[in-house]
């Protein structure tokens, strides 16, 4: 997989976005949904994103951990358009005990009317684990993996079936209000690729007899397919919601692993996982709300029979405003509306 890769999916992810607003002519049912197209969003948030990976082989299970930063951020959302910017969190950062990771995760939650679209394109460089799944080096309490990097990529589009009364903007945007409980069926389609290596075998030597995986040092894989899932927020009082949202979706994985210059290559067949998830307060002028995106991707059938798991996602605890903005600021955001 290329570098020039991640490029590509951002720009396809900037294309989408525009697309995407500007066909979001369906409006919602106001006695379930409360839109707020006139009003800019301003947010306030930390947030937290991770790309673990998880090694399994009957009952013993190796954890793969990035060493990411506890971030700080404020935001903006205007229509169909936003704008985060985050910073490392002075003085909550101080583990460098677990080693060092570089990484660019770049997430695109995109929601049109009767549309969830997801995108990602991640770039990790550095992993530890827990010293009770392996015993720590000298000097620290973790089994540091300087060495492993993982590039992974994905972009999912699920229909939402009732999407005039249920709103993923409301939670993840911050730009809807959502007042009374409902649901939709989704169904859609899902394409992933990843590039998971290492300088030596991802499973140390000193736990080679526990795993079937053992002496593996790279894997490479592609999977896409089709599902579909559930979502429902659960509204009370009119204020107080909880989201929860699922898909299943059945992917064909086209996978290779190399080991001691041997390369092995399998189609296989199998499901994948994904979640959505937020609990809060929302209101006419203010919401307060934590939320998390996650999802999971599951490599099978390559000699071992327990999958080896790459698990995405960010959490984000948000507080938002929504005001009038002023002529002058009003006049700037016209090149923002869907109807020019």
């Amino acid at each position: 997989m290329k570098r020039n890769s991640l490029l590509t999916g951002v720009l396809l992810v900037l294309a989408l976005i525009p697309l995407a607003g500007r066909g979001q002519s369906p409006k919602a049912d106001k006695q379930y949904i409360v839109m707020y197209d006139s009003l800019l969003v301003g947010r306030f948030y930390f947030s937290q994103k991770y790309t673990s990976i998880s090694l399994r082989s009957g009952d013993h299970r190796l954890w793969y951990r990035p060493n990411t930063t506890f971030n700080v951020g404020i935001g903006a959302t205007y229509r169909w358009f936003s704008l985060n910017l985050a910073y490392k969190a002075p003085g909550l950062n101080n583990d460098e005990e677990r080693g060092k990771t570089k990484y660019l995760d770049l997430q695109a939650h995109i929601y049109p009317r009767y549309w969830a679209i997801d995108f990602y394109g991640q770039n990790y460089h550095g992993y530890h684990s827990d010293p009770i799944q392996y015993p720590g080096q000298p000097g620290t309490d973790w089994y540091l993996r300087p060495d492993i990097k993982l590039n992974l990529y994905g972009l999912s589009a699920y229909r939402l079936h009732n999407g005039n009364r249920f709103s993923f903007r409301a939670p993840f945007l911050q730009n809807e209000w959502q007042h009374r409980s409902s649901g939709t069926w989704m169904y859609g389609a899902e394409l992933h690729g990843a590039v998971l290596k290492a300088d030596s075998s991802l499973v140390p030597n000193a736990k080679a007899t526990d795993f079937a995986q053992a002496g593996v040092n790279q894997v490479k894989w592609l999977q896409g397919g089709i599902g579909g899932g559930y979502a429902y927020t659960l509204v009370i009082a009119r204020h107080f919601f909880l989201t929860a949202a699922a898909t299943v979706s059945a992917q064909a994985v086209l996978a290779e692993t190399q080991q001691a210059n041997a390369t092995q290559s399998k189609l296989s067949f199998g499901p994948n996982y994904a979640f959505k998830a937020a609990v809060g307060y929302n209101s006419d002028r203010w919401m307060v709300c934590f939320t998390n995106a996650p999802n999971r991707m599951a490599l099978r059938n390559l000699g071992w029979n327990d999958p080896t798991v790459l698990s995405t996602g960010n959490y984000r605890f948000n507080i938002a405003h929504r005001f009038v903005p002023g002529a002058r600021l009003r006049k700037k955001l016209r090149v923002l509306d869907p109807k020019r």
